[in-house]
């Protein structure tokens, strides 16, 4: 999914995965409809509640004052303060004298700017809702924390404090509301995060196949399973699978059939030649028999490809060490491996599933053509810093190949030089068989200029 016209940092915080991107796609409509719901439910119904229950409680407060102004003697007093904490479980408590304070923290229930807006919040509705009972100055007290609410209303003798519980302003259903909204929303989260992690564990297994197969791993057919699409998908891999493994063995065999077809005459020709002594003649032929024996072992090694070697774990350093020992062994061509130890003075470890067979012939044919064409090269392991790829990189101080030609040699019995010579030119299929391999793992080979050295440099490209 590509995010057209969306800033860089937005991209990044887009899951790459499909299983995250699809919840993505699940969350997103989810969180946007549970916040217009409580926004529509706050505004609206909260509001509604809360003003209804401010209206009970400030209806309560004046027939409590109504009962005082008619029973003005202590017993009758007495009677009504009783009357109002059983009946409306409010507290009161007469300060005779005293005198409402000038303090702005207060909400006077007379003031004008008390109004109908809905940024009110609940002490302002109280003090409203007051105001509109009593027509009296009154003052609201409401701490966060408190379990109570002071109320203060002046009477022409004092004041009466009236503290009344603060659960007669809050409706439990708003909490069971939020708690039932939030619950049903993580479950079905839940079940939607189980079903499509199931349906991506059928696209993440058919792309595990497919990669170990183009590898060269022999693994067992794709379970069909899943969706639909995910199903067709699956079973067309798998046919695509069967006809690729029967191919290849149908021209296995045939390739078998015609190596043993055409060295049965080269023998016998060696043979033939070796009883014949060391005429002139019969070194020249000789020497015509071992070029064809090299071409014919070259064009097998083409048409062979992978073969039926399968893949095993390799440490890839350990393998270059190896294919690099060898050519260090003759003394035409001076070859320096580097890059093997990191600063530290630790050895340097790849560790991978490959073709063991393919990648050394790869390599070997890298180096190969570097010592042909030059008298020193040099070898470089480079690991990449996200620890998945490394790169291998050959250079020489030879002629080099001009960047037109970088992408002709790498076409089979291409040679970039023009002479028949096989000792010059070899056979046009050695930087083939090598991208090949390279390919065949997942990599690739690229060639450019050596700036340090002179001569061509290739770089050939790993995954680990």
């Amino acid at each position: 999914m590509r995010l057209f016209g969306t800033p860089t940092s937005l991209k990044r915080m887009v899951p790459r995965g499909l299983l995250g991107r699809s919840l993505l796609i699940l969350v997103v409509p989810l969180v946007v409809l549970q916040v217009v719901t409580s926004v529509v439910f706050y505004e609206r119904h909260w509001d509604t509640v809360m003003r209804r229950l401010a209206s009970g409680l400030a209806g309560d407060i004046a027939a409590t004052l109504s009962l005082l102004h008619r029973y003005p003697d202590p017993d009758g007093q007495a009677w009504v303060t009783d009357f109002a904490q059983e009946h409306f479980e409010l507290q009161l408590d007469f300060k005779a004298g005293e005198v409402l304070p000038n303090d702005e923290h207060f909400r006077d229930a007379l003031s004008e700017e008390l109004n109908d807006s809905q940024n009110e919040n609940m002490e302002d509705v109280l003090a409203q809702s007051l105001s509109e009972r009593l027509r009296r100055p009154v003052m609201v007290d409401m701490a966060i924390f408190a379990r109570d609410i002071d109320i203060y209303v002046q009477r022409s003798d004092g004041i009466l404090h009236i503290t009344a519980p603060r659960k007669r302003l809050f409706s439990s259903t708003t909490y069971i509301f939020v708690l039932w909204m939030a619950g049903t929303a993580m479950l079905l989260f839940g079940i939607a995060t189980i079903f499509m992690s199931n349906q991506v564990r059928s696209i993440r297994r058919l792309a595990v196949s497919a990669d170990g197969f183009g590898k060269g791993r022999d693994l067992p057919p794709i379970k069909i399973e899943g969706a639909r699409e995910v199903r067709q998908a699956a079973q067309a891999f798998n046919l695509m699978r069967e006809r690729i493994q029967r191919q290849v063995a149908q021209r296995t065999e045939m390739l078998a059939g015609v190596s043993h077809d055409l060295r049965t005459p080269l023998t016998r020709m060696k043979l033939q030649l070796a009883m014949m002594g060391d005429s002139p003649d019969a070194c020249d032929l000789s020497e015509d028999v071992a070029e064809m024996e090299r071409m014919v072992e070259g064009y097998l090694a083409f048409a062979r490809g992978e073969g039926t070697e399968s893949a095993s774990d390799v440490d890839l350093v350990e393998v270059l060490e190896t294919v690099v020992a060898r050519f260090q062994r003759d003394d035409r061509c001076a070859v320096e491996l580097v890059g093997l130890y990191t600063t530290n003075g630790e050895r340097q470890q790849a560790p991978t599933t490959v073709r063991r067979d393919s990648i050394e012939r790869c390599l070997s044919n890298l180096i190969g053509n570097a010592c042909r064409y030059g008298q020193r090269v040099r070898v470089r392991y480079i690991p990449q810093e996200d620890e998945e790829s490394c790169s291998i990189i050959v250079e020489d101080n030879g002629p080099g190949i001009p960047p037109a030609l970088h992408e002709e040699v790498f076409r089979p019995f291409f040679r970039a030089d023009s002479s028949r010579n096989s000792q010059t030119g070899g056979t046009g299929l050695g930087l083939t068989i090598a991208r090949d391999a390279a390919r065949v793992h997942g990599g690739d080979i690229l060639l450019d200029d050596s700036q340090e050295m002179g001569g061509l440099r290739v770089t050939l490209h790993l995954p680990l």
